[in-house]
């Protein structure tokens, strides 16, 4: 049981500490301090049902279907380019990252674009459903995998959250807003071209 946990654990902390789009969301929002908890705890909910899903079936039914995989593919494309723009209008206008000039969202409206940052990105679907589940599927005890897979996205997304709202006073100014803005839309482009060029 404990060698099927550890595998999990080790396999998930290893992907869900790439740079992605939903890492880079968390990291904004926990910046701003903006609903970052409750983001934080929404990616760590959608995972731990993603890792689910795939140990116990998904993965296989997504590897079998190349419809699926073209709708997650030109349909996280197209979020990830509009995303880029949002990042890109707000670093080319310096009055929106000052925190007094910015209006708040509200908690739907984050949670929303959090969703969608999860759930429209087809590496996500990659990584925890096929990835993930795949090797999950083939442990001894595929429950025990699916909670240290979960616990690793339980850790990661914590400790991103406390600590970017820790480090927010020296962080919180145009500048590195500007900075921050321009590399989460380099790098949804980068992403973008990714999937529309060379697929999944």
């Amino acid at each position: 049981m404990w060698q099927s946990y550890s595998n999990g654990l080790l396999v998930a902390i290893g992907l869900i500490m790439a740079i992605g789009a939903q890492n880079a969301f968390v990291l904004a929002q926990s910046l701003r301090r903006e609903h970052h908890i409750p983001v934080a705890a929404l990616c760590i909910l959608c995972d731990a049902v993603l890792v689910a899903a795939g140990v116990f079936g998904l993965a296989t039914l997504l590897a079998q279907s190349p419809t699926l995989l073209a709708i997650a593919r030109w349909g996280g494309a197209a979020f990830l380019l509009w995303y880029g723009s949002q990042a890109l209008l707000r670093a080319a206008r310096p009055q929106s990252l000052q925190a007094t000039d910015n209006e708040p969202r509200s908690l739907r409206a984050v949670m929303l674009a959090a969703l969608a940052v999860t759930l429209l990105n087809p590496h996500v679907y990659l990584d925890t459903v096929l990835l993930i589940g795949s090797l999950g599927a083939q442990q001894p005890e595929p429950g025990a995998y699916a909670a240290g897979a979960a616990s690793a996205s339980l850790l990661w997304f914590t400790s991103l959250a406390l600590g970017a709202a820790w480090l927010a006073p020296w962080l919180a100014r145009p500048l590195t807003w500007r900075l921050i803005d321009l590399g989460v839309a380099a790098m949804m482009f980068a992403v973008a071209a990714q999937l529309i060029l060379g697929g999944l």
